[in-house]
């Protein structure tokens, strides 16, 4: 018994060590950013989905491009604009004539079919063409007439918005944005780090990424990842800090029935789960702490809470109401065994 601890230990402490080297061949070319980087990565080796929101020029496009060098996968971009179709994401079935004169169709794989998909401002395309992502994204797989295809593993799909720019822009419906496990806010970089990028950027030179993990590597560390403990004092807490985010649940302070209109389902808490078990893992921990559960709560949650209008008023956002029930929430008392 004590042998397989033993290994099971070497073994997240390797991964712990990959996951640096990682984080240190991405800063060669993202400055800061540090929140960002691990919340992504904490998507990828839990196999979910994430959604990156800032202003333009913030370099999300180059992160995920580099990130795709960086683990040696096939990545591909979406550049979502109001006319794109289903098909040219998800491909489409082709009419062929053979040297017989026989006519069958042929199925062409659109740029789903990859390892990580950049869906570009994903808000910049109709309702219509942001569902035939929905497939993908939950079940990895795409059904083109009466034919379904699986998708490559490991899949990932990284969608970019821009939250100032609303013209033009259709919405991604609660039903689409569940199915992203982090809403990421890429903000501004600080002072420090802009002369740092404005030094680096407008050299000549650029700089050589090493490639430090496999697809295999990615599947073994996504299936290392998911034994990781979760203890029932954890489930505990997770559930009860789910659902007090819901007005109408008993459990829900009375700042939150005042100031939202509906908050998060089950999901949440399943990601909030697999996000403590991604940090206790890259930081080379056998189980998931209160604090891992903590430090993925605000990008969990912040797109499963809607804010009422006296929220508005008041200038409170949805982060602002994470941090609040935090404070407030207490985790359970450990059971003491006399």
């Amino acid at each position: 018994m004590a042998t397989r601890t033993r290994s099971l230990g070497e073994v997240l402490q390797e991964f712990a060590h990959r996951r640096k080297l990682m984080a240190e061949e991405l800063h060669k070319v993202i400055i800061g950013q540090d929140a960002v980087i691990e919340q992504v990565f904490a998507a990828i080796f839990t196999r979910g989905h994430c959604l990156l929101e800032g202003v333009p020029g913030l370099a999300k496009t180059l992160l995920v491009s580099t990130l795709a060098r960086i683990m040696d996968l096939q990545f591909k971009r979406i550049q979502f604009t109001p006319d794109l179709m289903p098909s040219d994401i998800t491909g489409t079935n082709v009419l062929e004539e053979d040297e017989g004169g026989r006519r069958n169709f042929r199925f062409v794989p659109g740029p789903v079919f990859t390892n990580i998909l950049l869906a570009d401002e994903i808000n910049r395309t109709p309702p219509k063409t942001q569902a035939a992502l929905l497939q993908a994204m939950q079940e990895r797989e795409v059904t083109v007439g009466q034919q379904t295809y699986r998708l490559p593993e490991p899949f990932f799909t990284i969608a970019t918005q821009n939250p100032i720019e609303q013209e033009g822009t259709y919405p991604l419906p609660e039903a689409q944005l569940d199915r992203f496990m982090f809403n990421i806010k890429v903000d501004y970089p600080s002072a420090e780090e802009e002369e740092q990028i404005l030094s680096v950027t407008t050299r000549q030179e650029k700089p050589e990424i090493r490639k430090i993990l496999s697809a295999q590597n990615i599947l073994v560390i996504q299936e290392l990842v998911s034994k990781v403990a979760v203890s029932q004092y954890i489930v505990k807490y997770v559930a009860r800090l789910v659902r007090a985010t819901r007005p109408k649940d008993p459990s829900a302070p009375e700042f939150v029935r005042e100031l939202v209109d509906w908050g998060a389902g089950p999901r949440a808490g399943q990601f909030l789960i697999h996000g403590g078990k991604a940090l206790a893992a890259m930081d080379g921990r056998f189980s998931v702490a209160v604090e891992d559960i903590q430090r993925v709560a605000v990008p969990v949650l912040r797109h499963r809470i809607s804010t009422n209008f006296q929220a508005q008023a008041e200038g409170l956002s949805t982060e602002d109401l994470i941090q609040r029930l935090l404070k407030e929430i207490p985790p359970p008392e450990v059971e003491k065994f006399e």
